[in-house]
């Protein structure tokens, strides 16, 4: 049965002063597949550390289920947690073949060995994989290797399920078929699911929910429609992707999330831009920032463009070109689809649809800063013991 997550005001100081998360707040029903979304050193493994009990909170509150599990001096012990985690490096026994590494995940039910290995074999042909349960974890491919570690978390029926960016080892390839797999998977066992990844596409492709963390703080939580389409902060905007972000003239106030419209500091910018206000905004400067989707390819000459530029990259993406277009104060669009090859150093006109154009307040504008490394360069000196890592993957209860 599903497990509820509920994560109130959580923080995380490591012994060295670092900081790697405040006052986190978030809820997650049961059922839920929430995926949470952030650059490295966003804070999104520690917070996955600390849902599994790997890592103790240092203020807050976690409840999965009923059960408080962290707060203050209370900490359950992940075995008591009724959850399983599928890692990134896949952390299967080596001396354990395929069959066996799943069935461990069984082994504190009180089922008998022989039904420990029933389920699994059952749980093994569910991922594709029943013809390789004799072979062990050197014997496998990566793909192979994942695989049996989703179905190890998968075949205690824990209430909640953890992944750690389990895509990341995997080629593009194999990452989609096994990401189609893990929703498919994941959603049929009716467990709620916590993925972490710092890829926007695969965030959206999966999730209920989405949770964008910057700096250790969650910046905003909602649909992939919603973050897509009403970033809360300049910086979800880019993290999610935007094909441009364009320096405009703001000509009267407007309340966020209300229309505006703005001029682009553009020399060859024709009329005016329809947007949405992302923040509060004052006649002034202010930063459009725009998806690939709101871009169109139109003639430069005719009254379709609101600005031209020229064309500096053309990319063959199977189903038609992606073009970079510069414009001439040297800003450059990118992702803009054509259906058609377009010559290098052509002149093209863009249109900027009102959906997908965000303006911010350009006191707002963040300086993309580089990778922090919380996650890389803080986590506790004192290592948690292989046995405790291990109990994070079973499932055990």
């Amino acid at each position: 049965m599903a497990d509820a997550l509920r994560i109130e005001a959580v923080g995380k100081t490591f012994r060295n002063g670092a900081v790697a998360l405040q006052d986190v707040f978030l809820a997650a029903d049961a059922g839920t597949f929430l995926v949470l979304l952030g650059p490295s050193g966003s804070g999104k493994t520690t917070l996955l550390r600390l849902v599994a009990g790997i890592e103790k909170v240092t203020t807050g509150r976690i409840v999965i289920g009923e059960n408080v599990v962290a707060e203050g001096s209370r900490h359950l012990l992940p075995e008591r947690r009724n959850l399983a985690m599928v890692f990134q490096d896949y952390a299967l026994w080596p001396h354990l073949c395929a069959a066996e590494n799943v069935a461990f995940a069984l082994r504190r039910t009180g089922l008998s060995a022989k039904a420990c290995r029933e389920h699994a074999l059952e749980m093994l042909d569910r991922v594709g994989l029943k013809g390789l349960a004799v072979r062990f974890p050197s014997e496998l491919s990566g793909g192979e290797q994942q695989r049996v570690a989703l179905a190890r978390a998968l075949v205690g029926n824990a209430g909640l399920v953890l992944c750690d960016e389990p895509l990341s080892n995997l080629d593009a390839d194999l990452r989609e078929r096994m990401r189609v797999q893990i929703s498919e998977l994941v959603r049929d066992s009716g467990s709620t699911a916590v993925y972490i990844t710092h890829d926007q596409q695969e965030a959206f492709a999966l999730a209920d929910k989405v949770g964008v963390l910057e700096k250790g703080r969650l910046v905003q939580l909602g649909s992939p429609e919603e973050v897509y389409s009403h970033p809360a902060s300049p910086f979800v905007a880019r993290f999610t992707g935007v094909a441009t972000e364009l320096a405009v003239r703001v000509g009267r106030r407007a309340a966020a999330g209300g229309g505006v419209e703005v001029e682009l500091f553009e020399p060859t910018a024709t009329r005016p831009v329809s947007a949405e206000a992302g923040s509060a905004l004052e006649p002034g400067r202010g930063a459009l920032l725009a998806r690939p989707s709101a871009v169109r390819l139109c003639s430069p000459y005719g009254t379709e463009a609101h600005v031209s530029g020229k064309v500096v990259d053309v990319a063959f993406r199977g189903r038609g070109y992606e073009l970079t277009v510069e414009l001439p104060s040297g800003s450059r669009v990118s992702g803009v689809v054509s259906a058609e090859r377009a010559a290098r150093g052509g002149r093209v006109g863009l249109a900027l649809a009102k959906a997908g154009c965000v303006v911010y307040a350009t006191d707002e504008r963040e300086v993309e800063a580089e990778p922090s490394g919380v996650e890389a360069e803080t986590s506790d000196p004192l290592q948690e013991p292989a046995a405790l890592r291990q109990v994070a993957l079973t499932g055990d209860r």
